[in-house]
């Protein structure tokens, strides 16, 4: 015998095992591999159509997401805006409620020195006419100490007194 030529018997009882395996194979063995690689295949194709799924709703989230912080942002900017606004005319309004007072109270102090003033030159006039009093009775007296000296007033006064009517 040959090792390249297989002897008749032998090839016929290769044939009839290789028959029974094939046989059993094909009755029971190829149609549970069959099945389990069907069910893998659909466990895959659900994998995949879930990881789809699950994808698109993550890409949904993330622009919602950006949505809100885009919102969140701009009401950010918004409140920033109001507080800058409402600081604003809070400084304007104290400025001008202080102008108004500092105005009140340099009118006040204008008036009180205006009226304290004219108090002072009140005083000070009567205290000039009393001195002039004074000085005139003291010239006065002075002068007309003698009778002589009293008539010629007496006369030149009442001729002013004449000469203005």
């Amino acid at each position: 015998m040959s090792l390249l030529t297989p002897d008749s018997g032998l090839l016929f009882w290769m044939l009839v095992s290789f028959g029974v395996v094939f046989f059993i194979l094909a009755k029971w063995g190829w149609p549970v591999i069959a099945g389990m690689a069907e069910k893998r295949a659909d466990y895959i194709d659900k994998s995949m159509k879930t990881a789809e799924e699950t994808n698109r709703k993550m890409q949904e989230i993330k622009i919602e997401v950006e949505d809100m912080i885009n919102d969140a942002r701009s009401r950010q900017s918004q409140i920033l805006k109001d507080a800058s606004l409402s600081r604003d005319r809070i400084i304007k309004e104290a400025k001008d409620k202080a102008s108004i007072e500092a105005q009140r109270l340099i009118d006040e102090a204008k008036i009180k020195l205006s009226l304290e003033r004219e108090g002072v030159l009140k005083d000070l006039r009567t205290q000039m006419t009393e001195m002039s009093f004074a000085v005139a009775e003291k010239v006065l007296r002075k002068e007309l100490d003698k009778d002589a000296e009293q008539t010629a007033l007496i006369d030149k006064m009442l001729d002013e007194i004449n000469t203005l009517k």
